[in-house]
C-alpha cells in the first residue's frame, strides 16, 4: 500500500522500523484508550446487525408487492448504488480515519458539529421507542409458550365483532327466475347461491387484530386518553433494557461476542420459515404476488415507486444516525473500509429480498386457507408483525413452535440494531469525557439504559402505540435526511472531496482516478441531489400521522413538530456558537470554523504520516484541561 515509505510514520514513541511484521504493525495500531474490535468478523457482524433490522422484514416485502413486484428491484438496486452505498462508505471511512464518535468526528468541520449532535439526539429518541417494539416481540414470544396460541381464536377477551372467517352480510341471488338482493340468512335458508361480485361482508375483526389491540396493547381510544401503564409491557421493556445493558457493559468487547449469535441466527430462522412456508398450499400464489407473474414494469414510470425505493434503501442502511461512524471508529486504521461497506450494503439488500420470500410464502398459504385474496392479508409494519403474520402462523400445525421462532427472530433483529444505537450514545459520551477512562464504561451504560427506560414508560401506557407511531413518523424521517444532506455538503464541498479521498487512501492505499470517478460523481452531485429531492418530496406530500382509523389531536401533531425541531435546532445553535467563539471579523470567523480543528486527523500518532504530523495528540491536549461543557461540543 506504500504506507511505510512515509518518514516518521511509525513514530509511536518507539524506534522507527520499516521492517515491522504485519502482527507488529497491528499491535502498534491498537487503540489502548478506546479499544478495537477483536477481529474483523465482530465488526462486520455488528454492522450487519445494525443495518439489518425490523424494516427488512416488515416493510421491504410490502413495498415490493405494492410497487410492481420484481420490477421494484430495479429502482431499489439503483438507489443502493446512487444513494445508500456512497453515504455508507463515506461514514465508514470517516469513523475509521479519526477513531472517534459521531460528535467528536466533526473536528473535520467545526461549523457543522451540530450535525453530529442531531444524529445522536435522533438516535436517542429512536432508541426509546425501538426498545418498546422489542418489548412487544418479547411479550408475544412469552405468549407463544402455550399449547394453544391465545390469538388463534375468539376467546373470552373478544367481542361480538370477532370472527376467524369473513361473514357474508348480503348479496344478490336468483330466486324464482328473478335477481333479488337479500341478507345472507334468507339466501342460506332457501339454499340459494350468491352471484359473484355482489357479496358484501360484515365488518368483523380477526382474533389476532383484537388480541393485539385489546390484550397486548390494551389500546385506548386515542392520544388524549393516556390510561394506565400496561404492567406486563413495562416488565418486557425492563427486560429488553436489561439485555441491552448486559451485552454492552464492556462496550464492543462484550457486544462483539454476542453478535455472533444475534446477527447470524435470524438467518437460520428465516431459512426455516421459508422452507416450511414453501411446502404449504398456496405458497406459490404468495410468492408470485411478491415478485412473480404480477411484476409490473410500467410501475417504473411512477415517481412514487422511485421515491419509495430511495427512502427504503436510505433508512434500511441506517446511515446518518451516527451508528456507522461509531462502530467504524473502533476499527484499526488500515482496515479495508471500502470492501466492508460494499459487503454490509449488499448483505442488507439480499436479506430484505430473502425475507420477502419467507413472509409471502406463509401469507399465501393464509390467503388460501381463509379463502381471501392475498391483497387482503398483506400488510406492513405493526399490522404485519403482530396481526397478519401471527394469524398465518396460528393456522399451521405445531403453531406455538413457528410463533416462537418468528418472534425470536424479531427480537434478535431488534436487539442487534439497538446494541449499535446505544453504543453510539456511549461512544459519544466517552469521547467527550476521555479522562473518565474505561472504568466509567459500566456505570455510564447503566445510567443511559435506566434513563431511556424511564422515558419509554409513556410508550407502554394504554396510549403507548400512538406515541411510538408519532415519534417514528417525525423523528425517523426529516431529521435524518437533513443531517445526511449537510454531512455530504460539508465533507464534499467545504472540507473538500479530494482531500477526503486522500484521507481514505492513507487507510486503504493509493487508488486510480478511475476508481474514484464513481464516488466523486455520487458524493459531489448524484447523492445530495437525490436526498434533497426525497426531503422536498416528503415535506410537500406531508400528511398528519394516523394510527389505523384514529386521527391525532392538534396538540399531538404539535408535539411531533417540536420533537423534530428539538433534534435539528442544534445545527444552527452550534454553528452560531462556534462563530461567536472564533476570532476576527465575521467572514474570518466563518472561514476559521470551516477549517478542520487543530486536533483533526488520525487519533494514533503512528498513523498520521507527514500530512498530519502537526496534529496535537488529543490525550496530551487534555492532560491539564478541566472538563467543561465545551468538551462535548468539541
Amino acid at each position: 500500500m506504500g504506507m511505510l515509505s512515509l518518514p516518521g510514520f511509525l513514530s509511536c514513541g518507539k524506534k522507527k522500523d520499516f521492517n515491522l511484521s504485519k502482527d507488529a504493525l497491528n499491535n502498534e495500531e491498537q487503540h489502548t484508550e478506546r479499544g478495537n474490535w477483536a477481529n474483523k468478523g465482530e465488526y462486520l457482524l455488528s454492522m450487519v446487525g445494525y443495518a439489518v433490522g425490523l424494516g427488512n422484514v416488515w416493510r421491504f416485502p410490502y413495498l415490493t408487492y405494492q410497487n410492481g413486484g420484481g420490477a421494484f428491484l430495479i429502482p431499489y438496486t439503483l438507489m443502493l448504488a446512487l444513494a445508500g452505498l456512497p453515504l455508507f462508505f463515506m461514514e465508514c471511512s470517516l469513523g475509521q480515519f479519526a477513531s472517534i464518535g459521531p460528535v467528536s468526528v466533526w473536528r473535520i468541520l467545526p461549523l457543522f458539529q451540530g450535525v453530529g449532535i442531531t444524529m445522536v439526539i435522533i438516535s436517542s429518541v429512536v432508541s426509546i421507542y425501538y426498545n418498546v417494539i422489542i418489548a412487544y416481540a418479547l411479550y408475544y414470544l412469552f405468549a407463544s409458550f402455550q399449547k394453544v396460541l391465545p390469538w388463534s381464536d375468539c376467546f373470552s377477551w373478544a367481542d361480538e365483532f370477532c370472527s376467524k372467517t369473513r361473514l357474508v352480510s348480503d348479496c344478490n341471488a336468483t330466486f324464482d327466475g328473478e335477481i333479488i338482493h337479500a341478507n345472507y340468512s334468507f339466501i342460506a335458508s332457501n339454499n340459494l347461491t350468491c352471484i359473484n361480485d355482489t357479496i358484501k361482508y360484515k365488518a368483523v375483526q380477526f382474533p389476532t387484530e383484537q388480541y393485539w389491540n385489546k390484550v397486548a396493547l390494551q389500546r385506548s381510544s386515542g392520544l388524549d386518553e393516556t390510561g394506565n401503564i400496561v404492567w406486563y409491557l413495562a416488565l418486557c421493556l425492563l427486560l429488553s433494557w436489561l439485555i441491552v445493558g448486559a451485552v454492552l457493559f464492556k462496550g464492543i468487547k462484550s457486544s462483539g461476542k454476542v453478535v455472533y449469535f444475534t446477527a447470524l441466527f435470524p438467518y437460520v430462522i428465516l431459512l426455516i420459515l421459508l422452507v416450511r412456508g414453501a411446502t404449504l398450499e398456496g405458497a406459490m400464489d404468495g410468492i408470485e404476488y411478491y415478485i412473480g407473474r404480477q411484476s409490473n414494469i410500467t410501475k417504473l414510470m411512477e415517481a412514487e415507486v422511485w421515491k419509495d425505493a430511495a427512502t427504503q434503501i436510505f433508512f434500511s442502511l441506517s446511515v446518518a444516525w451516527g451508528g456507522v461512524v461509531a462502530l467504524s471508529s473502533y476499527n484499526k486504521f488500515h482496515n479495508n473500509c471500502y470492501s466492508d461497506a460494499i459487503f454490509v450494503c449488499v448483505t442488507n439488500c439480499l436479506t430484505s429480498i430473502f425475507a420477502g420470500f419467507a413472509i409471502f410464502s406463509i401469507l399465501g398459504h393464509m390467503a388460501f386457507v381463509s379463502e381471501r385474496p392475498i391483497s387482503e392479508v398483506v400488510d406492513s409494519g405493526f399490522d404485519l408483525a403482530f396481526v397478519a403474520y401471527p394469524e398465518a402462523l396460528s393456522r399451521l400445525p405445531v403453531s406455538p413452535l413457528w410463533s416462537f421462532l418468528f418472534f425470536f427472530m424479531l427480537l434478535l433483529l431488534g436487539l442487534d440494531s439497538q446494541f449499535a444505537t446505544i453504543e453510539t450514545l456511549t461512544t459519544t459520551i466517552q469521547d467527550s469525557c476521555p479522562r473518565l477512562g474505561k472504568k466509567f464504561r459500566i456505570p455510564m451504560t447503566l445510567g443511559v439504559c435506566i434513563l431511556l427506560f424511564l422515558l419509554g414508560l409513556t410508550c407502554v401506557s394504554q396510549a403507548g402505540i400512538y406515541w411510538v407511531n408519532l415519534m417514528d413518523h417525525f423523528c425517523a424521517g426529516w431529521g435524518i435526511l437533513i443531517a445526511a444532506v449537510l454531512e455530504l455538503i460539508g465533507i464534499t464541498y467545504i472540507y473538500g472531496g479530494n482531500r477526503f479521498i486522500q484521507d481514505i487512501e492513507m487507510m486503504i492505499g493509493k487508488k486510480s482516478c478511475f476508481f474514484w470517478l464513481w464516488w466523486r460523481m455520487c458524493w459531489f452531485v448524484i447523492t445530495p441531489v437525490l436526498l434533497v429531492a426525497i426531503l422536498i418530496w416528503s415535506l410537500v406530500t406531508f400528511s398528519p400521522p394516523t394510527y389505523g382509523s384514529v386521527d391525532y389531536p392538534g396538540w399531538g401533531i404539535a408535539v411531533g413538530w417540536c420533537l423534530i425541531v428539538f433534534c435539528v435546532i442544534w445545527i444552527p445553535i452550534i454553528a452560531i456558537l462556534k462563530i461567536v467563539q472564533a476570532e476576527g471579523n465575521l467572514w474570518q470567523r466563518i472561514v476559521s470554523c470551516c477549517r478542520p480543528a487543530p486536533n483533526w486527523g488520525p487519533y494514533l500518532e503512528c498513523n498520521r504520516g507527514e500530512r498530519y504530523s502537526h496534529v496535537v495528540h488529543p490525550k496530551k491536549e487534555k492532560e491539564h484541561e478541566i472538563p467543561t461543557v465545551s468538551a462535548f461540543v468539541y
